[in-house]
C-alpha cells in the first residue's frame, strides 16, 4: 500500500517540525495510541490498539527516524505486532516547506504492508483503514500544530 499527500499548516516551520518530533504530540495524534515513549534520537516504543475489519488487535512496536535533515525532512519506519492478528510495518517521507502564507507544506509519501490475518482481509480494506489512519493523525495533528 502507497499513499503521497501534502498539508497545509498555519504555523512556522520550525514548530511543525518541534510537533513531528514531540513524542506527547504523537501519542495524541496516532489513532489508538496507548502509550509513546522514547525520543527521537533513540527511537520510539509505541503501544496501538485498533480494529482493521472484523479484525481486532493490540500492537506493539517500535518507531524509528532516519534521514534526518533538520527542519526539513525525515524518514520514519515502524513495526508492530499485533499476536495472532499478525503484523503492520510500513515507513514514510515526511518533508516540510515554506508555504507563501508563511505557513508550512507538509508533504509525505507513506508505504506500509500487513501479514498474518490482517493480509487475509483484502488489500481494498487494507487500502482504506491505511488512509483513514493517515488522514485522521494528520488531521489530528494539524489541529494541534495550529492550535
Amino acid at each position: 500500500m502507497e499513499l503521497s499527500a501534502t498539508r497545509h499548516i498555519a504555523a512556522p516551520r520550525a514548530t511543525v517540525w518541534a510537533a513531528l518530533n514531540s513524542a506527547d504530540v504523537l501519542k495524541d495524534c496516532i489513532p489508538g495510541c496507548e502509550e509513546l515513549t522514547g525520543n527521537p534520537e533513540d527511537g520510539f516504543e509505541a503501544v496501538v490498539k485498533q480494529k482493521v475489519g472484523p479484525v481486532k488487535a493490540t500492537f506493539k512496536g517500535a518507531v524509528t527516524l532516519s534521514d534526518v535533515v533538520p527542519e526539513q525532512s525525515y524518514r520514519i519506519s515502524g513495526e508492530g505486532k499485533g499476536g495472532v492478528a499478525g503484523f503492520a510495518k510500513g515507513g514514510a517521507d515526511v518533508r516540510l516547506a515554506d508555504a507563501e502564507d508563511g505557513g508550512t507544506e507538509l508533504s509525505y509519501d507513506v508505504q506500509a504492508s500487513v501479514g498474518g490475518k490482517l493480509a487475509q482481509l483484502g488489500s481494498r480494506l487494507i487500502d482504506g483503514f491505511a488512509r483513514r489512519m493517515a488522514d485522521e493523525f494528520f488531521d489530528r495533528f494539524q489541529t494541534r500544530v495550529e492550535g
